[in-house]
């Protein structure tokens, strides 16, 4: 985003995929890199913040903007993301110095603080309901001549986890939307549904002496996922099992466990007033060793393991997958988003047969185990809570920016706000400029 006396860069991700993409950061609006003013990251996931550490290699040395659980789960997830790099004999982006300095420059900013980041930008966040610390920021820019809201990445519902996004601002004339589930028939079961699937897929294949393996973001649905079990062990609505975290799922939980109040208000409660805190149940047992891993992969009695990564494009869930794929008893359980090119999108479409690389060397897996998709869990809205999202949104901007999603589904969403609300709505190409006053 440049003003005539600014530049502010908004987000900076990794598209975590087959051919890893990155964003265009040698277009000549961002270059050079040393003369944006500031950086402004909504929420931690690597889609937004995975590149980051990298400005700082070619030349970028200014302040990074975001809330103090984002600051955190960033660098735990960037630190990772070196890791996984080496694990596959990759070459990464940046290194540890890249990421302290990164961590050094970073000013976090509590929902609803206001602080000027450039000349004439003054930034705002606000909750965006989506992960811990995810926000909508608003940008007040010159003196109240023109709002900018980007959603970064939204839940217009409330979640097991957080209150839903923000949709009210002082004064707003133009919203950049996400639209992940934009698409016409992009319709996702509530949360509440989601929850009685979750519980009836794992009975039956617990009941059965299976083990079901769930592939989950380190950070957002595993946690969702977590409470959920929790809740339903708890109350003897699906047989007592271990459950094994595997990944960094144990390391985003503490983060979720020192954030207590930017959860929602029942949880907070929880917490706060009766001391409960469901995140840290026995129930829950960290995966710590290679040899344990090995153990769980072997054992012959029934279990859960939630492991990373979500999209099965590397990580702990891959040892699991090959020793469960050709075991028809045991199940696979995606619950968040796998997007086009993964691993996971694959073996959602009904893949009766993979080739993997393990080792250097390819691996042919049949896959006997059950595949289910349970959809309620996305911390995204779905195209009815986005039309919502905007429909009640105060002010009602005067153009929206459809965003982040495949093509055909920001466009989709950007003729639906026009035919819904009469809104100029648009959704740019990459690359593509926008003048807004």
């Amino acid at each position: 985003m440049s003003t005539r006396e600014s530049k502010v860069l908004i987000d900076c991700g990794v598209l975590i995929s087959e051919d890893n993409g990155s964003p265009y950061l040698n277009a000549p609006e961002v270059m050079p890199l040393g003369s944006i003013d500031a950086v402004v990251i909504t929420h931690a996931h690597l889609d937004h913040s995975g590149l980051v550490p990298a400005l700082y290699k070619y030349g970028y040395d200014g302040p990074i903007y975001t809330t103090p659980p984002t600051r955190d789960l960033m660098s735990l997830l960037q630190i990772d993301f070196i890791k996984v790099a080496m694990g596959e004999a990759r070459k990464s982006p940046y290194d540890s110095s890249n990421i302290r300095k990164a961590v050094a420059n970073t000013i976090p900013l509590k929902y609803g603080e206001t602080t000027d980041i450039a000349p004439d930008v003054r930034l705002t966040f606000q909750n965006a309901g989506h992960i811990l610390g995810s926000a909508v920021a608003h940008f007040h820019i010159g003196d109240g001549l023109y709002n900018v809201a980007m959603s970064g990445d939204i839940k217009f519902e409330k979640t097991w986890l957080f209150n839903p996004a923000v949709n009210k601002f002082p004064r707003l004339e133009t919203l950049v939307l996400e639209s992940t589930y934009g698409g016409y028939h992009d319709i996702q079961p509530s949360r509440h549904e989601a929850a009685q699937q979750l519980k009836e897929v794992i009975r039956r294949v617990l009941t059965r002496g299976g083990k079901v393996l769930v592939p989950v973001f380190a950070v957002g649905r595993s946690q969702e996922v977590m409470l959920v079990l929790e809740d339903a062990m708890r109350s003897h609505q699906i047989p007592e099992v271990p459950i094994y975290l595997d990944g960094m799922i144990w390391e985003a939980t503490a983060i979720h466990t020192a954030y207590p109040e930017y959860l929602n208000s029942q949880l907070r409660t929880q917490i706060f007033q009766t001391g409960e805190n469901p995140f840290l149940s026995p129930m829950f047992k960290r995966v710590e060793t290679s040899d344990m891993r090995s153990n769980i992969c072997d054992d012959v009695e029934p279990c859960i393991v939630l492991a990373t990564s979500g999209m099965m494009s590397g990580g702990p869930v891959l040892e699991y997958f090959k020793s469960w794929a050709d075991n028809p008893l045991h199940a696979l359980l995606f619950v968040g988003f796998q997007s086009e090119g993964s691993l996971g999108r694959r073996i959602q479409r009904e893949a009766r047969e993979i080739t993997l690389t393990d080792r250097g060397q390819p691996l042919t897996l049949p896959i006997k185990l059950d595949v289910e998709t349970i959809d309620g869990f996305s911390g995204h809205s779905d195209r009815l809570q986005l039309l919502n999202y905007v429909g009640t949104m105060e002010p009602r901007p005067e153009r929206v920016i459809v965003n982040h999603g495949e093509e055909f589904k920001c466009s989709d969403l950007a003729s639906g706000l026009y035919k819904k609300f009469g809104l100029e709505a648009r959704a740019p190409m990459n690359l593509e400029t926008i003048r807004l006053k």
